[in-house]
């Protein structure tokens, strides 16, 4: 689950975003061109299966969500078609409680790509907008023994743009493949 302390800080971090992400747009840029990607970096939560959660129940263990930095480019060939690229580097190990012992379990680094749509849009205010984003993606993966594992996924995300290049957004993800499930969250501009 996720704590208390962490959702306080991934809202802190979206009005923090939102109030100085003006400070970014251009107040009176007359020069409109189309924005063919966006470029991101933020934050991914991988959550452990939910078929293992039974056998980690039965051992008296709690699994601690495993950190990410996320790396997002995303290309825009039109306005409602997206290709995101992704790449998910763990930024610490699986960890597990086990009758009060931490246990640590390498955690690998994955890339995927795929197609997202916009489900909808919705206009906030003269510069700014909420959209959402849905769409199936294919991450890639190595196992402990270096096996290359490809794992069908389904993501969305909330996209909140401000002015002509400010993007922030809060999405989950689930990897079939795997049984996990992730939450993201980051910022980012378009070009």
């Amino acid at each position: 689950m996720i704590s208390f302390f962490m959702i306080k800080k991934i809202i802190c971090l979206i009005v923090l975003c939102f109030l100085f992400g003006n400070n970014y747009a251009a107040e009176n840029d007359t020069l409109k061109k189309k924005q063919l990607f966006e470029i991101s970096f933020g934050q991914n939560l991988l959550f452990i299966s939910n078929s293992k959660v039974v056998d980690i129940r039965n051992q008296s263990a709690i699994v601690i969500p495993t950190s990410s930095a996320l790396f997002f480019v995303e290309l825009r060939p039109s306005k409602k078609l997206k290709i995101p690229v992704f790449f998910n580097l763990p930024i610490e190990s699986k960890q597990f409680l086990v009758n009060g012992q931490l246990v640590n379990e390498k955690a690998n680094p994955t890339f995927g790509s795929g197609i997202e749509f916009r489900i909808f849009q919705l206009k906030l205010d003269s510069k700014s907008k909420l959209e959402l984003e849905l769409g199936p993606l294919i991450s890639i993966v190595t196992s402990k023994k270096g096996k290359v594992l490809m794992a069908p996924l389904a993501a969305g995300r909330f996209r909140i743009t401000r002015g002509e290049n400010f993007v922030m957004y809060i999405g989950s993800n689930y990897s079939f493949g795997v049984d996990a499930w992730g939450l993201m969250f980051g910022t980012g501009t378009m070009f």
